[in-house]
């Protein structure tokens, strides 16, 4: 080897130490005091739900106030821009949901990009929807469902919370693959949405596990089918859409949390296993079991190629759907 590559090889090994040993003491020291959450949506959403029950838990686990900040506005991109740039110091992090991967597909513009802007810590929870039918719709199955969509294009109609949102993407897609023909009415959120459904305005809604079941139980609503890849412990009767003829359909909404860009290794690998440990807490387990939801706490490497997978996947569904928020 020439002593001028020798010379730099040792030095880049002597740069890289330096930056694990400066990463691993800035870990060390942290944290020195509160860790904010900023939460891209309103308080009491579901995002906001997942914030609360992970904020206290991981509180206690890192022995420091966790503050959760709600900055809602435009489908979460003006909290999620506000987490972009803030400091990269391990003090300010963002907990999300499906927005992050479906928004630059809705949008002209975002503030943001949740690849290059972010450095993902942990997958937290999956939350899946409930194919869910009003009983006057003759449907009690997901191939009774595709084959009357075919028989009455156009005349089958499904809410939605908004246009662009989970249920409306999770309908889109098992349009595409069933290739049936529903119409799309957007409510004002998931409360109308619901209300429209259950006074038959509407015949269909992918609807969240927790809203969906006690209207299942009661006979209000006819469940079909979950769109997770496997059956939910809430409702072990109910098949998947995969198991019920649509093979490779998942749609979950999901939460995760994630920190700026450029924040030290040894925070990010700290702040995850701390948020592992209070996913894997049978509390906490137990609590997203009843609330229709399933507890994950991955690796940084699993979440971040959930997040490329998830943006390359909706990308091609609104792309087909045209689906457009501003």
């Amino acid at each position: 080897m020439k002593p001028i590559h020798r010379r730099f090889l040792i030095a880049l090994g002597s740069v890289a130490l330096a930056g694990a040993s400066s990463g691993q003491a800035v870990a060390q020291g942290y944290p020195a005091g509160p860790v904010r959450v900023v939460v891209p949506f309103p308080a009491g959403g579901g995002v906001d739900s997942m914030g609360r029950i992970l904020g206290q838990k991981l509180s206690e686990s890192i022995a420091k106030p966790v503050v959760i900040e709600n900055r809602g506005g435009a489908n979460g991109n003006i909290g999620t821009e506000i987490a972009a740039k803030s400091p990269r110091d391990g003090y300010t992090l963002l907990l999300t949901g499906a927005g992050l991967v479906t928004n630059p597909s809705l949008y002209s513009k975002i503030g943001y990009d949740p690849v290059k802007d972010f450095d993902p810590i942990s997958l937290l929870a999956l939350a899946p929807n409930v194919l869910v039918v009003h009983p006057s719709l003759p449907a009690r199955s997901v191939a009774q469902l595709v084959s009357l969509a075919k028989a009455r294009p156009g005349e089958v109609h499904y809410a939605s919370a908004a246009n662009g949102s989970t249920p409306h993407l999770a309908a889109e897609l098992f349009k595409s693959m069933a290739g049936v023909n529903m119409v799309h009415v957007p409510y004002k959120g998931s409360g109308p949405a619901l209300t429209g459904l259950l006074s038959g305005e509407v015949s269909v809604m992918f609807l969240a596990a927790l809203a969906a079941v006690p209207h299942v139980k009661s006979g209000r609503l006819q469940a079909l089918a979950v769109t997770s890849a496997s059956r939910l412990a809430a409702m072990p009767d109910t098949p998947t859409v995969a198991e019920s003829g649509l093979r490779g359909y998942e749609s979950s909404q999901w939460y995760g949390v994630l920190a700026p860009a450029g924040t030290s290794e040894g925070i990010l690998n700290l702040l995850n296993s701390h948020v592992v440990k209070v996913m894997q807490d049978p509390d906490m387990k137990q609590r997203l079991v009843n609330s229709g939801s399933v507890s994950v706490g991955s690796t940084r490497e699993q979440f971040a190629s959930h997040i490329k997978t998830e943006i390359e996947k909706w990308a091609k569904v609104i792309k087909q759907s045209g689906a457009r928020v501003d």
